[in-house]
């Protein structure tokens, strides 16, 4: 059985975060109803498109998913068996944005009731994102104008201020939750996104404001 199609409630007249939370309940409903058999294919696509789509990145930043998100175990295996190093997000003292290698999946705690395991090596700071050549952040949805929507609280738009200039951030989604047109609502603080990994395939967003050098060296195919 296949999940049914996505439906966005409507916001219009809605204040920005309550539009937001409308529709963080609406995904987060429908992922949950997503049969497993659905899950473990979109993790084997996922992992192929997004290895695709990093070209030759040495350093990327990805994310550990929850039971619901997307699934990106078997990518951190497969980027970890071809030397690239990666970058997990880590919640420091005082809700501060760090990172950590990722060395392995038997590595990997759950620190805290809701929140993604970490790793428990070296705890890096804030900065040390610039490092990263790609960046893959989560997201419950992405409208055409690159507009992420988070799972709340800004923690991913303030850590992708530490990344360096021209690192392409894809937003990994299932294909249901892209959004046509600027359809999401934004804050001042909200980081768009580059581009865009789903089970379906890997692109970069229209207009979106990547170099030429940052696009040579993705590759880009649609």
């Amino acid at each position: 059985m296949s999940t049914s199609p996505l439906r966005l409630p409507g916001t219009a007249g809605f204040e920005t975060e309550d539009a937001k939370q409308a529709l963080r309940m609406a995904v987060r409903e429908h992922r949950s109803a997503r049969p497993q058999r659905e899950r473990t294919e979109a993790a084997q696509a996922l992992a192929a498109h997004a290895i695709e789509a990093i070209g030759d990145a040495r350093c990327v930043s990805v994310y550990v998913s929850t039971e619901h998100e997307p699934p990106t175990h078997l990518l951190l295996d497969a980027l970890r068996e071809r030397g690239v190093r990666v970058l997990l997000p880590v919640l420091g003292p005082g809700l501060e944005r760090c990172w950590a290698e990722y060395a392995g999946a038997e590595g990997l705690q759950v620190r805290a009731p809701g929140r993604p395991p970490e790793p428990s090596g070296e705890i890096l700071p804030a900065d040390a994102l610039a490092a990263a050549e790609v960046i893959i952040a989560p997201a419950l949805a992405v409208d055409a104008d690159g507009v992420r929507l988070g799972q709340g609280g800004g923690w991913y738009d303030r850590a992708l201020r530490h990344r360096s200039e021209d690192t392409p951030v894809f937003a990994m989604v299932y294909d249901s939750e892209l959004v046509e047109g600027a359809g999401l609502p934004r804050d001042e603080h909200d980081v768009p996104v580059d581009a865009v990994i789903t089970p379906e395939r890997w692109f970069l967003l229209p207009g979106s404001p990547l170099s030429a050098a940052a696009q040579s060296q993705l590759g880009q195919r649609s």
